[in-house]
């Protein structure tokens, strides 16, 4: 996979970065958050070294975390190179597991700043990251996409294993407050992410 070569900065702690994967034909996005006990990954693919620095330089790198089992990326890659952890669920990683890897669960916190939320009935291992600060982020991993011609919607059906308890799982996201949503597939929704959301999910009903 080609590397990406720009680094977005959309908030003082938060930045995303992008690529094009011709192995499956789409846009892979990845996220990055600056917090007071480091930077944490998520779904990191690979970014331009210079990019990179600009984001580590000022910081350790804290972590690295795996949203679903599709989503391994470059993270064992950037573990190595900053001696970071990879934070996931187990099914993540459903054979050899990375020498530095932490398995998560949901309802528990990583770094004290980042709270996990398991998603059911997407892909194995799906969990959503919710960031409280700054009226509220949400990193997620393939249960919700925005690009398209899709738009801002629900994993296709072909992708889930149980499209229905996805659906029904991912409504826990609405007791949060949420201004933007980040995606591993698609571009960023920096305000009113949670009315979006639940314009969703009401449709969906």
């Amino acid at each position: 996979m080609a590397i990406a070569r720009e680094l977005v900065q959309v908030a003082p702690n938060l930045f995303f970065w992008q690529n094009y994967d011709p192995a499956v034909k789409a846009d892979l996005f990845s996220t990055a958050f600056a917090t007071p006990n480091g930077g944490l990954l998520f779904d990191p693919i690979p970014l331009h070294y210079p990019q990179l620095r600009l984001f580590s330089q000022h910081r350790s790198i804290a972590g690295i975390v795996v949203t679903n089992a599709n989503h391994q990326r470059a993270a064992t890659s950037y573990s190595d190179q900053f001696s970071a952890r990879i934070f996931a669920l187990r099914d993540s990683f459903p054979d050899r597991k990375p020498s530095r890897f932490v398995e998560i669960a949901g309802d528990t916190k990583i770094c004290d700043d980042l709270e996990v939320i398991a998603i059911e009935g997407a892909v194995a291992g799906e969990i959503a990251l919710y960031l409280p600060a700054n009226g509220g982020s949400l990193i997620m991993g393939d249960a919700l996409i925005n690009f398209e011609p899709h738009g801002f919607a629900f994993l296709p059906r072909k992708y889930c294993a149980n499209e229905k308890k996805m659906r029904g799982s991912l409504r826990k996201l609405l007791f949060y407050q949420v201004e933007r949503m980040f995606f591993a597939h698609g571009t960023p929704i920096l305000v009113g992410a949670r009315a979006r959301l639940q314009q969703l999910l009401d449709v969906d009903l």
